[in-house]
């Protein structure tokens, strides 16, 4: 009996630590080319300098639109999550800092957010290939009743100069918001909304994700006390070149910085990887490294979801640039995804 236990412990000592199906044998097997899939980091617009001028991001649009990409997704909410965040505030705080009013569509309209969603959907199964104005007005009023205010933007200026003002659902109201946010310093409209139009794509996809801030309200009252710490301790030694490159105005350099590796890294680093070696009792820096880590992976989820319909297709994706980093580990992952490095794009010579 001893022999027989100490042969099973022994073939048991002798086997590999753990072994199973690498389901990466499977990547690349598909039949045709992969979906591309290459991620902008950005810098959040809303946070320039006071001399920044939409016009300053030309070069990069025009080096952006020479990938041609099938889908573009951008770092906002979807008017699905806003309604789920704002049922169960009380679990999901700050719904309002992310999610915009959708009071002014609705008086347009009629419909409210959930309403909007069925009929933008309806609308797009049997949308033509060439719409008139009345069509794009009218879808513009259904986007931004399902709170898809970029979506909007991008039928918005499809439009004839002419033809931006009310009618068919868009009130007076409703069209001087559409005014308003084609203006907005927010790289959802001026880079991801206004190279979707270039290109003649119809919407893009809101693919951020912030259910994942359950994590931060159940991580205990010294929370944000110790996140701001370790931020007041962190290094960012590359912050004063980007700084120059934003007074510059240089925005297509800025890009090109922003996304370079050495610079994300520093940026990782001194930020997550700072957290991640928090001592504190608690370990409040381990749980915002999760808080991050679900909510990256919840975002590449919904990108892979945007992509799901256009096997073979290129999608851009653009997000803040500290997520760059985790959308192209976590897109690596997928069967049917080749990660284009985004500098290739930045770096091709203007035509």
């Amino acid at each position: 009996m001893l022999t027989a236990v100490a042969g099973i412990l022994a073939s048991v000592c002798a086997a590999p630590a753990f072994a199973q199906f690498d389901i990466a044998e499977l990547n690349g097997s598909q039949a045709g080319p992969r979906t591309q899939i290459a991620v902008l980091g950005s810098p959040h617009l809303s946070g320039m300098a006071e001399t920044f001028k939409p016009e300053s991001l030309a070069p990069l649009l025009d080096h952006l639109q020479a990938f041609k990409p099938d889908v573009i997704t951008i770092e906002a909410l979807p008017g699905e999550s806003c309604e789920l965040l704002t049922r169960y505030s009380s679990i999901y705080p700050g719904a309002a800092d992310y999610c915009s009013s959708t009071e002014i569509a609705r008086k347009a309209t009629g419909l409210d957010t959930a309403a909007a969603i069925v009929q933008v959907q309806e609308a797009f199964a049997t949308w033509p290939e060439a719409p008139t104005p009345a069509q794009r007005r009218h879808m513009v009023s259904l986007l931004a009743a399902a709170n898809d205010r970029a979506s909007a933007l991008v039928q918005w200026l499809q439009l004839p100069a002419t033809e931006r003002h009310a009618g068919d659902g868009v009130d007076q109201a409703l069209a001087e918001l559409m005014g308003k946010i084609s203006r907005a310093r927010n790289e959802n409209y001026l880079v991801g909304a206004t190279l979707a139009a270039r290109l003649g794509l119809q919407r893009v996809y809101a693919i951020d994700d912030h259910s994942a801030d359950s994590v931060g309200a159940g991580a205990g009252p010294g929370y944000e006390a110790a996140i701001q710490a370790i931020w007041a301790n962190s290094q960012f030694p590359h912050a004063k070149q980007a700084q120059a490159l934003e007074q510059a105005a240089d925005m297509l350099a800025l890009y090109r910085f922003l996304n370079q590796p050495k610079v994300m890294r520093s940026a990782i680093e001194g930020d997550f990887g700072a957290a991640l070696k928090d001592a504190s009792a608690a370990r409040y820096g381990r749980q915002y490294v999760a808080w991050w880590e679900t909510r990256n992976l919840r975002m590449v989820a919904n990108i892979r979801s945007a992509s799901g319909n256009h096997p073979g297709g290129r999608v851009l994706a653009i997000v803040g640039a500290s997520h760059r980093p985790y959308f192209d580990a976590y897109l690596r992952l997928m069967h049917d995804v080749e990660v284009v490095d985004v500098m290739t794009l930045l770096e091709r010579p203007e035509s």
